[in-house]
């Protein structure tokens, strides 16, 4: 009896070998959080329901650096957050701006694009990007973003109404109809516009508003759980090495003609 199970179990190792082996293997694969809304440059989707952009670009080039795949997941903007640490995502890469106010809440890789805020006015209006200077003016911005809290803080004693959208498009829509006197945004997410026949018709970019590290952050970068702490210096590397070797700027020069990295 003994002498069988023996040889059973012998018979048994080379399956169990291969079965471990198989495991570790197998591919991660990292469910990674974006906004439902489109962001170009940064992400939008193709007629055929396929995300495209720099930072889809960017977050591929960044899970291969850590032997994994990544599964793109679109969700809404405001419940991002809650999504990553109950689970149901493993990171954020959407354009998230790291502030220390999202910092309580999860940790953040080091930045991986930094873009001033900044304001677009139509061209009937005098407005500029400071507290006096939208006196009066009806702001846009989008809702949860840190140009919201921006408004909120800097502009909500001065202007005449501070009007929040889901989309940046809603936004420029509304500045275009007039129903809008200016719209605080990324101003790389906005140079599209600023460009487009359209936007030169009706509107121009009045500059960047006054920092505030507190309220804009410290550039934009990987959200994690803060329990991922493995995770988020493996993130780091990554990052670092795209930017060494010249990926970054590879991966860059299909969608911008400026450095986005920041100082």
């Amino acid at each position: 009896m003994f002498k069988t199970l023996s040889l059973l179990l012998l018979a048994m190792i080379p399956l169990l070998a291969g079965q471990a082996l198989a495991e570790e293997n197998a591919e991660t694969t990292y469910r990674v959080g974006i906004s439902a809304e489109p962001y170009p440059p940064f992400y939008s989707r193709d007629a055929s329901g396929e995300w495209h952009g720099w930072e889809i670009d960017f977050t591929h080039e960044l899970c291969a650096r850590l032997d994994a795949q990544c599964e793109i997941v679109p969700l809404a903007w405001e419940g991002i957050i809650p999504a990553l640490n109950i689970g149901k995502i493993d990171m954020i890469i959407g354009s998230m701006s790291a502030t220390p106010a999202r910092a309580k809440q999860i940790a953040f890789s080091d930045k991986y694009y930094d873009t001033p805020t900044g304001l677009v006015a139509l061209d009937s209006t005098d407005i500029e990007p400071t507290p006096e200077g939208v006196s009066g003016a009806i702001i846009g911005v989008q809702s949860g973003s840190i140009q919201q809290d921006y408004a909120y803080v800097h502009f909500g004693g001065t202007a005449g109404a501070i009007r929040v959208y889901q989309t940046l498009d809603e936004e420029l829509q509304d500045l275009v109809a007039g129903r809008l006197d200016g719209v605080l945004g990324d101003t790389l997410a906005m140079q599209p516009f600023i460009h487009s026949d359209e936007g030169q018709r009706c509107c121009e970019y009045r500059g960047n508003v006054a920092a505030d590290p507190a309220i804009l952050g410290a550039g934009v970068a990987v959200g994690l759980r803060q329990s991922d702490t493995d995770l988020l210096a493996r993130v780091n590397e990554a990052i670092a090495a795209i930017r060494s070797d010249g990926t970054y700027q590879k991966i860059s020069e299909r969608y911008f003609d400026i450095d986005i990295y920041g100082e």
